[in-house]
């Protein structure tokens, strides 16, 4: 296994900046999950670190020893990594047990040695009584358990994942995430997870990098991204977050005080400056309340029934396009009533 070291990492195309001066340490044997909306850069990313592409600036270390830079390029058969794509990449002419060991074969590993590796990985992913059908004979979670097997008969240092999960259903997803934890457990490994699913990557990522037109907007465990987002791309994108400008009047530590459209709320913050901010409210912070005293008010626009709780999108009194969501499993009201909002919690995020 390696730990990872970018460093000023970044990547043109012509004039567009795919990646721009990425800085991000990997420990050895660290799940990261990479996510991002379409095109910001996490592919890229990805087909860096794996020696698909060439560095426009920066560079990228495995264990301190240097993989890319502008002058110097380790192609990617000499990287040591292991590859999980969204297609599976798997050859439909061979069975399960030569998919798995094609890479030992192109290595000229000797066939003992091979079939005993071979038989290893395959037990580990819980195949080896497919060893000898073919991928069209296998499900879509099998084949991605192929391909797993297929990463570990290399005993690869660093394990990349582009949007496995992409051409499941919920529950195969479900599934070969409890496969990817439990993978992850196994062996140790390096992992790199591709994803534009939120609730992927905090499932099963120790931390989660999440980028946007190519710029690194925040790296940290799950729960302090879902509960203190560092910018408002974050807070929006992660977690059905409602961005809110307000005023902040008075700060007290770790919890400020903030009026947010004549109501008087205290959040929590980091080291906020008085003055105009934003503050993130999530669904669960919020509640519809019987009283109009300290609360917000609004008109119900839309409720979707979700099975466990019925999501309710509210437009807020007096502000402009600004609805909030709010999940609640108590009898929903009707569109076009009108109704009071209790906010208990919300994050100030910091001013960038």
């Amino acid at each position: 296994m390696a730990k990872l070291s970018l460093r000023n990492l970044g990547k043109r195309f012509g004039a567009v900046h795919a990646l721009r001066e990425l800085d991000l340490e990997i420990a050895n044997g660290e799940f990261v999950a990479i996510l991002g909306p379409s095109g910001c850069g996490k592919t890229t990313l990805l087909r860096l670190i794996a020696g698909f592409e060439r560095a426009s600036s920066g560079t990228a270390y495995f264990d301190d020893v240097l993989q890319e830079s502008v002058d110097l390029h380790v192609p990617p058969e000499r990287r040591e990594i292991g590859m999980v794509f969204q297609s599976y990449a798997l050859w439909p002419h061979m069975s399960v047990a030569r998919n798995v060991g094609y890479p030992l074969r192109v290595r000229s590993v000797p066939k003992a040695d091979a079939h005993e590796r071979v038989a290893q990985a395959l037990a580990q992913v819980g195949l080896s009584e497919y060893a000898e059908r073919r991928p069209s004979e296998l499900s879509g979670g099998q084949r991605q358990r192929v391909a797993l097997a297929r990463c570990l008969v290399m005993a690869p240092r660093v394990v990349l994942f582009d949007e496995p999960l992409a051409n499941l259903d919920m529950h195969l997803r479900e599934s070969m995430m409890h496969e990817f934890r439990a993978f992850h457990r196994t062996t140790g490994a390096t992992i790199l997870y591709v994803t534009h699913d939120q609730s992927e990557a905090m499932a099963m990522a120790d931390r989660i990098v999440v980028l946007n037109e190519g710029v690194l907007q925040q790296i940290a465990p799950p729960r302090e991204l879902y509960a203190q987002p560092q910018t408002k791309m974050v807070a929006g994108f992660v977690g059905r977050g409602t961005i809110c400008p307000v005023e902040i009047t008075a700060i007290d530590g770790a919890s400020c005080t903030v009026m947010l459209n004549g109501v008087e709320l205290t959040v929590r913050c980091d080291a906020p400056q008085l003055g105009p901010g934003s503050v993130c409210l999530r669904p669960e912070q919020l509640r519809l309340s019987s009283s109009s005293l300290g609360t917000l008010s609004g008109t119900v626009i839309e409720s979707v029934y979700r099975g466990h709780v019925t999501t309710v999108v509210v437009a807020l009194e007096g502000m402009t396009e600004m609805n909030v969501l709010i999940d609640t499993d108590a009898m929903s009201p009707a569109e076009g009533d009108r109704v009071n909002i209790a906010v208990n919690g919300g994050w100030c995020i910091p001013a960038n």
